[in-house]
């Protein structure tokens, strides 16, 4: 950041990120620089493209951050493909390439450049990614875990605030029974709560 830092407040025209997942090496300075910049328009004045792996979706936090960048302007794809480095282009000026963390532990190496030949190759293999990645929603909905029509009562169940004993009663399980299925729902929907497995759900298509 010493380095490079203040390259991400000059961003004019685009602003490119491939990373395989939201704990960049510039966190939280990097993202901040984006941030204020965005802030004072509120919205995105500059092409933003961020291109990651599914680890990026691991966690309701991270898909919600998503979320938000993506109303705000940003374009998000998401690579079956893994990412050996993180990787920021700048205006296709300049090139930001970071290591990923070392297995020792030490610290993480990363160049930073300006010469033209080198950032329009980084450029290039960037494009080719963004171009065989697969959009954010579309990612998710090909990411759809499958209920049956059991989970698929028990999520309409929860969505329509009934409380276990109702749902229970009106499903014909025993309490037990409910409770199991609705801890089974959560693990597939990767929630760690009941509000969150709703979310999932509308995120996932699965509420209609």
């Amino acid at each position: 950041m010493a380095r490079a830092g203040h390259l991400f407040a000059t961003v004019k025209d685009e602003f490119v990120c491939a990373a395989r997942d939201l704990n960049t090496w510039g966190q939280p300075e990097a993202r901040e620089a984006v941030n204020r910049r965005v802030s004072a328009v509120g919205h995105v004045a500059f092409t933003v493209r961020k291109l990651l792996t599914p680890a990026a979706l691991a966690d309701e936090d991270g898909r919600r951050h998503l979320r938000q960048i993506i109303a705000r302007g940003a374009q998000v794809r998401i690579s079956a493909s893994p990412l050996p480095c993180e990787t920021i282009v700048i205006d296709r000026s300049f090139a930001i390439l970071a290591e990923a963390v070392p297995a020792s532990g030490g610290p993480r190496e990363y160049t930073v450049t300006n010469t033209p030949s080198v950032v329009g190759g980084v450029w290039s293999l960037l494009e080719a990614a963004w171009q065989a990645a697969t959009g954010f929603d579309d990612y998710l909905r090909s990411d759809r875990p499958q209920l049956d029509a059991g989970g698929r009562a028990v999520l309409r169940m929860l969505g329509d605030g009934h409380t276990d004993e109702s749902a229970a009663r009106r499903l014909g399980l025993s309490l037990r029974t409910y409770r199991r299925r609705v801890a089974e729902l959560l693990a597939v929907l990767e929630a760690g709560s009941r509000f969150q497995a709703g979310v999932r759900a509308g995120e996932l298509g699965l509420t209609g």
